[in-house]
């Protein structure tokens, strides 16, 4: 990647049990004492760069957290079915929330996300001990911009650690070489979150904006992400979580476990965090340096290419990755090659999406055909072609990355990879993009001011404005949701809805739904819905049994995905007018309807067809446990809740 930040290994005291990345420089010294390191701007340069480096790898944001760990949603599953969703020791089991606390992976990615704390406690430390941050010192600003970097990067760790495992152990300074400071026992997640928001608020006034300043990318944290991260923290705070045990004042969901209840915070809580998050949204939309691409498919081709957005900055943080070294996306989420191709060899697309989902996008959606690739390319004829997929409801792959879309010399490496061999893009993991600022931005005057109202350091626009920008933006005649618009604004309940839909149909395969979901305290019920809706569709005969489409090249490599029948074949048009047909999803599938469908999410919402809330052992059981392996060196003080064993 032309652009990337080139990162350094730099072991100071204890600087990391986890090793960086392959690809990496590592050229600065390895012997210099902690102080001497934090005396030198360049050095505290190398070891910031190396937390960068540390989220390139596979246990962490290479592969587990932006691909695997987010899953299952009710759009988004993992490519397990039937019996795969039983395997407990595999992320086929995990992510459909049938996992043993023996899982490998599960101790790998705990191990690698506290490394990265590690590194940054030591960061953060070294550098407010550092004679370079006195007042009238010339390195003090760029110290403390690196201060800022760790403080952000710290809370993003731990953000994503109390989403995936709920209470975890908090640990906010370097570890002690007497281990004194070593074996912490879990903090609660709220106590961890107010910490959070507080270095957060530190580091806001210490980074510059995208571009305000030499080499602050959007490949680096900045100001933009420092802000919306303490939002979606905030919002996440002021959500529902399930807890190992009730806490005092707080409301208990309806539907809730018995002993680890689901809970939020109370009502004025809720509503200062809600206040909270404006404040740093609205920052966002009017500084005006993060804006949307005009161009929905434009802004996935920069991502494919690997070059970033210097106009809009859609992109407020996407996490530097290596061609050729780190980086799965393309290869195990996106266009599925199925076998070896011209374009280069066989890809998993392990992510994959649902019928019912494609089927929710308004016609005239850009994001349906961008995001659901209802096809894989194989070679045919010496050709590499795309070819309909069959009866396959819960295997569509998500579209956003696209093998055909890579720059000439990411794609040349990749046909050059042997057939045996993964391959590494190099492309990008995003962390944060503006419509989920707009999203969230609605979110919060939705629940303040309703649909249409004005609230204090609102940033001049309504919660219908904000969602309007997000939604209108992927339709070629905008003009046409006018009516659905100012439809879900009769009321704050109906707008809401529109929020969740909008989540789905914008952000789905990024690694982000479930999330929100959780928070909002519908993962279960949606999850159900979607069971329902196949169900549903199937009999109603809104799917098709046959799938007509014509090609958009002579050669008939590429579908037109503009011309496939999904609404039936239009007036006044036959099958003869078609180039090509497909059996699909309205064909009942016995396998699909009563061995795959049931196994989905099953550890969530129980085995039967379209499940139920009352079919599991521990309700809202969506975290996972934290791993024996962990516990057994944790000197006693970590143990399992939510019905896990040790």
């Amino acid at each position: 990647m032309k652009h990337i930040i080139k990162t350094f290994c730099l072991a100071i005291g204890i600087l990391s049990t986890t090793s960086c990345s392959d690809f990496l420089d590592q050229t600065a010294p390895s012997e210099l004492p902690q102080n001497s390191v934090f005396e030198s701007v360049a050095y505290t340069g190398f070891a910031i760069n190396k937390l960068y480096g540390d989220m390139a790898q596979d246990e962490t944001y290479s592969q587990y957290l932006p691909i695997i760990w987010g899953l299952n949603s009710d759009c988004e599953l993992v490519d397990g079915l039937g019996s795969d969703t039983q395997n407990t020791a595999h992320n086929r089991g995990a992510m459909n929330y049938n996992v043993s606390p023996g899982w490998s992976d599960i101790a790998k990615m705990w191990d690698a996300m506290y490394g990265i704390i590690e590194n940054a406690n030591l960061a953060i430390d070294g550098i407010e001990k550092s004679p370079l941050i006195a007042k009238g010192n010339e390195n003090r600003t760029t110290m403390l911009r690196y201060k800022g970097e760790a403080l952000t990067i710290r809370a993003m760790i731990y953000f994503d650690l109390i989403r995936i495992f709920g209470d975890v152990p908090m640990k906010m300074e370097p570890s002690q070489s007497d281990l004194s400071n070593v074996y912490l026992s879990k903090t609660d997640r709220d106590e961890i979150m107010d910490r959070l928001i507080t270095d957060l608020e530190e580091a806001i006034e210490l980074l510059p904006w995208a571009g305000q300043v030499s080499d602050y990318t959007t490949e680096r944290v900045t100001k933009g992400y420092a802000h919306a991260l303490l939002a979606n923290i905030a919002l996440t705070r002021s959500g529902w979580m399930i807890r190992e045990k009730a806490k005092e004042g707080y409301v208990t969901a309806e539907y809730s476990d018995a002993v680890y209840p689901t809970q939020r915070c109370d009502d004025a809580t809720r509503k200062q965090m809600y206040e909270l998050a404006l404040l740093h949204l609205s920052a966002i939309i009017t500084n005006k340096t993060h804006q949307l691409n005009p161009s929905v498919e434009n802004q996935w081709l920069l991502i494919n290419q690997r070059t970033l957005d210097n106009t809009y900055h859609e992109n407020i943080f996407e996490i530097p990755m290596g061609m050729g070294a780190t980086g799965e996306l393309g290869y195990t989420v996106g266009v599925r090659m199925n076998g070896n191709t011209s374009y280069g060899h066989n890809s998993s697309g392990k992510m994959k999406l649902t019928a019912p989902y494609l089927y929710s996008f308004h016609k005239g959606d850009q994001r349906r055909d961008i995001t659901c690739a209802n096809f894989d390319i194989r070679q045919t004829d010496g050709v590499a072609k795309e070819q309909l997929l069959g009866n396959s409801p819960f295997a569509i792959y998500v579209g956003k990355w696209d093998v055909r879309k890579f720059d000439n010399e990411l794609a040349n490496l990749v046909a050059t990879y042997d057939p045996d061999s993964k391959w590494m893009s190099g492309i990008n993991v995003v962390r944060m993009r503006y419509p989920q600022v707009l999203l969230m931005y609605a979110e919060v005057m939705n629940e303040l001011a309703g649909p249409t109202g004005s609230y204090t350091n609102d940033a001049g626009i309504t919660a219908q404005e904000a969602l309007a920008e997000v939604h209108n933006r992927s339709f070629e005649n905008p003009e046409t949701e006018e009516t659905y618009l100012n439809t879900i604004t009769r009321s704050k309940e109906d707008f809401f809805e529109a929020i969740v839909d909008e989540n789905a149909w914008e952000l789905a395969g990024e690694g982000f739904r479930k999330y929100d979901l959780i928070r909002w305290n519908l993962l279960v019920d949606k999850i159900i819905e979607f069971k329902q809706t196949y169900v549903s569709q199937v009999n109603d005969g809104t799917y098709q049994s046959t799938l007509y489409f014509n090609y958009s090249d002579d050669a008939k490599t590429k579908i037109d995905a503009s011309s496939i029948t999904y609404y039936g074949i239009p007036e006044g048009m036959s099958a003869s007018n078609y180039q090509g047909s497909r059996s699909s999803w309205g064909k009942v599938d016995d396998t699909q309807m009563n061995t795959n469908l049931p196994s989905i999410s099953s550890g969530l919402v129980g085995n039967s067809l379209t499940g139920s809330k009352d079919a599991v052992s521990v309700k809202n059981r969506y975290l996972l446990p934290i791993a024996s392996t962990t516990i057994s060196a944790s000197n006693g003080v970590l143990s399992n809740s939510y019905g896990y064993s040790n």
